[in-house]
């Protein structure tokens, strides 16, 4: 049995802290699945199409990882791919509370998918795409946060 994982997230826009966590799954995985999840709730700052761009072009070459775009459950974005296991980064105790909470869901709903969670590097404890976008809102500068690819993009 393959280990492919799937790492679903808006990636708006994609950080370091993203890539870290993408990064330092790569040797625990045979194939990672970065899922761009469409949400409702949300608005986002950049189109489906740029994001998928930008984790395209950071991961060229690399036969491990391909971006997809869905909608609807995570869970069946796993089906869908093949994934038996869900990514995700933790930042603080609280992004595991919430985050062992959808993890609890998930397992509710298919029973053969397990989360993992990997913690981020201190240095990208504080790296969140909303406060990016914030700070891009107001004119500042977020070079520091992003993979050059991004970085490139947003200063045009």
């Amino acid at each position: 049995m393959s280990r492919i994982c799937l790492f679903p997230g808006t990636f708006d826009p994609v950080t370091l802290g993203h890539t870290d966590i993408i990064d330092r799954a790569l040797p625990l995985f045979d194939k990672v699945y970065i899922g761009i999840g469409r949400n409702v709730n949300k608005k986002p700052m950049f189109s489906e199409q740029q994001r998928l761009d930008w984790i395209n072009k950071i991961y060229a070459g690399n036969d491990k990882v391909e971006a997809v775009i869905y909608d609807g459950l995570t869970v069946e974005c796993c089906k869908k791919v093949g994934a038996n296991f869900i990514l995700r980064g933790i930042r603080y105790v609280n992004d595991f509370e919430y985050e062992k909470a959808i993890a609890d869901m998930n397992r509710s709903i298919t029973k053969n998918i397990e989360t993992i969670f990997l913690t981020c590097l201190p240095q990208y404890t504080s790296v969140a795409s909303t406060l990016v976008r914030d700070v891009l809102n107001n004119g500042g500068d977020v070079s520091q946060f992003l993979p050059d690819v991004v970085n490139q993009t947003i200063r045009k």
